[in-house]
């Protein structure tokens, strides 16, 4: 594709490696607990249509992460890809909202034939155009951290389950409110409390989101001010606290949780 207002290289190439939506109901969860917050993180407005997230290299080699207004697009070519479909993605030039140096997420892939993966170089001013985009560290634990390992028991649920169930190892030790015979883990119960609270006053878009599971489930993702949660309506709960970096605390299933999960379910953002 052609080079936008921020100059992307020479010879206004990107080589697209990957693409992520920015929409209410799927955004990057390193980039905020909702979708205005992630919008405010690259200095965009959250129009409810959103974004597509374009990564790649430059003809030197420089990392680029490119927005574009056709979100439509790109859940295209998420979707071939996904897949196993072969999709050339070019945005039409028209529909760039602008280009931010760096990559929100580490890649593991890169352009064969050109320069390995780096930051782009600061223009004349030294300010580099814009702020530079960088992956969250991995040896620290925050709110990005705490997101994404949520978003990753989401994309793993069976496994997550079986572990659960006493036939994988490795799960931390939790203790849910439901759960027989233990002391109210009191993080676990905060969450809760804060999630209960989104029905009466529903969050920013975002905030809580559903994901097909199966035909009789949902997967929810659904985060607050230090912790995140991720559920199947029809079975238990994961919750993931700032406090307690690495852990994962268990919600066993009840009525309680079912029906909180069901309103919730209610309420979320879903992908069109």
């Amino acid at each position: 594709m052609a080079g936008t207002d921020d100059t992307i290289a020479a010879d206004d190439t990107l080589y697209v490696l990957t693409a992520l939506l920015l929409t209410p109901a799927s955004f990057p969860a390193v980039l905020g607990d909702d979708y205005p917050a992630a919008c405010r993180s690259l200095s965009l407005e959250p129009y409810e249509e959103g974004y597509g997230l374009v990564l790649g290299q430059d003809g030197a080699g420089a990392r680029w992460t490119v927005v574009t207004e056709d979100a439509t697009t790109v859940a295209g070519a998420i979707a071939a890809w996904d897949c196993g479909i072969a999709y050339e993605l070019s945005p039409d030039d028209r529909t760039v909202v602008c280009a931010l140096p760096g990559w929100p997420l580490a890649l593991a892939v890169a352009t064969p034939g050109v320069p390995a993966p780096h930051d782009p170089e600061p223009t004349e001013d030294g300010s580099g155009g814009k702020f530079l985009l960088t992956p969250p560290s991995e040896s620290a634990w925050g709110p990005e951290q705490r997101r994404m390992g949520a978003d990753e028991i989401a994309a793993r649920w069976a496994s997550w389950r079986e572990q659960v169930d006493g036939t994988g190892t490795g799960a931390p030790a939790a203790q849910g409110p439901e759960s027989p015979g233990t002391k109210r883990h009191p993080g676990v119960r905060r969450a809760l409390e804060e999630a209960r609270d989104y029905l009466d006053s529903p969050p920013p878009p975002g905030r809580i989101r559903s994901s097909f599971a199966s035909a009789d489930a949902r997967t929810l993702r659904v985060d607050g001010p230090g912790w995140s949660l991720v559920a199947r309506t029809d079975d238990m709960a994961f919750v993931l606290l700032d406090d307690e970096p690495g852990e994962v605390l268990q919600v066993r299933r009840g009525e309680q949780l079912l029906g909180l999960l069901a309103a919730l379910d209610a309420l979320a953002a879903r992908p069109a």
